[in-house]
């Protein structure tokens, strides 16, 4: 593995954990007790954008690694 598919297959790994986190958050946000306290993350457009990169950039990493070019 040369180092470009390395550095994809990471940003892609790191790509997901932020999904994960947002994910967890949006979930905290949405089963809330008071309806008031809002709070100020974008937390589905984190998680979209997030899960994005990380399919894209583990796809094209294991697909590089898999032998596909």
């Amino acid at each position: 593995m040369n180092d470009s598919l390395r550095f994809l297959a990471t940003a892609g790994a790191v790509a997901a954990i932020i999904a994960a986190v947002a994910w967890i958050g949006d979930r905290r946000r949405m089963k809330r007790r008071n309806l008031d306290r809002v709070g100020f993350m974008p937390w589905t457009t984190i998680f979209f954008w997030s899960l994005l990169a990380a399919v894209l950039l583990l796809g094209i990493s294991g697909r590089a690694l898999l032998g596909g070019n």
